[in-house]
This record gives C-alpha cells, structure tokens and sequence, in this order.
C-alpha cells in the first residue's frame, strides 16, 4: 500500500515542484513581469531555490517526527528542483542581466558580496546533484553521507544571500532563516539529548527514542 501511495505521490510531487517554472514561462509569454520583467524572474526563480532547498531540509526531521520512512523517497527529488532553480536563478543573472560581459560580472561580484554569498551556495549543491544517482551512491558509501552534509552549509549561504540582498524588508528572510533553524535543531535535538543524558540522566528517563541516524 505505501509502495502505491508512493508511486502515485511521486508524479504530483514532480508537477507541483514544476509548476513555479511553468507558472514563470507563461509570465514572461504574456510580458506580465511588470516593470524589471529580469528582475522579477531573478527574484521569484531566487525565492523557489530556497523554498525547494528548505523542503529537501524538511524531508528527514519529518521522517525522525513521524517515523515514516517511504518520506526520504522524495528528498533527492527536491533536491534536485533545488538546484534547478537555483541554476536558473544564476542564468538569469549572468545571461540576461549581465550579457555574459565577465568584466561586468567580476565587477559586480567585488562590489556586492551577496552575489557571491549565492554563487559559492551554487558552487556546492554542484557536486550534490552530479551524486545523486543511485548507482554514485553505492560508489561512495559513506563518502556520500559525508558529501551531502554540505546541504547545511549551502542553505546557511542561501538565507545569508537573501538577508544581505534585502535591503528594506527583511521579514520574508528572516521567516526562511528560522525555518531553518527550527530544521536544524530538529535534527541536532537526538544528540543534544543523549550528550545531556550522559551529563545526568535524571534529566531525561528512559523511554522512547527519536533516531537521529538517516539511511
């Protein structure tokens, strides 16, 4: 039953996460980007990088909450629209804002560090992608484990990217910043409560665990 439910959620999955891009196409199609239609697309295909980012992050503290293991089916798939929107977002940039001039493009790089902030995020979920096939991950072993933690390290460059960008309005960012780090401590709560528990158990009585180990 969990093998159908899954099989028939991975297909809407897939549409849902596609829809943002489709949704940017017909924009663009019917020029109701407004003002800085380049702009626009930056920012919106920008905010879907992080959205998709922080969903891939939500996968396994769902799975430690709700010990539904047939979750993790989806994390590489969201990962993967996590790159594609963030690949995108750097197109759009270097593409259609800069015109590939890569004078231009150094030039703005020296004088805004946030861009900088994005690329290096870019720059990391690289490798992410190019091992998310199966057949890689038998390969490295651990290895793969071990790369994939760099997810943290990416997100953390995603959330200082937009909060240095903002320069006005800073609540949409910082909502995604305590998202992640309400993530973040999901994650690290199973260890912090072992190390307390071994500091004095009196703190935390035997009972049920949450694992903290992702397979």
């Amino acid at each position: 039953m969990e093998r159908l439910l899954i099989r028939i959620a991975k297909p809407l999955v897939f549409g849902l996460a596609l829809t943002p891009f489709f949704w940017l196409l017909w924009r663009l199609w019917t020029q109701d980007l407004g003002a800085n239609p380049i702009e626009e697309l930056s920012h919106r295909s920008g905010d879907w990088a992080l959205r998709m980012l922080l969903l891939t992050l939500t996968v396994t503290p769902l799975r430690l909450v709700t010990g539904w293991v047939g979750v993790m089916r989806f994390r590489r798939m969201l990962g993967l629209f996590a790159f594609f929107y963030a690949l995108l977002h750097a197109l759009v940039w270097l593409l259609l804002d800069q015109g590939l001039n890569w004078e231009a493009i150094l030039e703005d790089l020296a004088k805004r560090p946030y861009i900088m902030l994005g690329f290096s995020a870019l720059v990391l979920m690289l490798p992410l992608a190019l091992t998310s096939t199966r057949g890689l991950m038998r390969r490295l072993g651990r290895r793969w484990q071990t790369l994939h933690r760099l997810v943290y390290a990416i997100a953390i460059l995603g959330v200082l990217h937009y909060l240095w960008l903002v320069k006005a309005d800073i609540r949409e960012p910082l909502i995604y910043a305590l998202v992640l780090m309400l993530l973040l401590g999901v994650r690290l709560w199973p260890k912090v409560r072992t190390a307390w528990r071994a500091w004095n158990p009196a703190l935390f009585p035997q009972g049920v665990e949450i694992s903290s180990k992702r397979p």
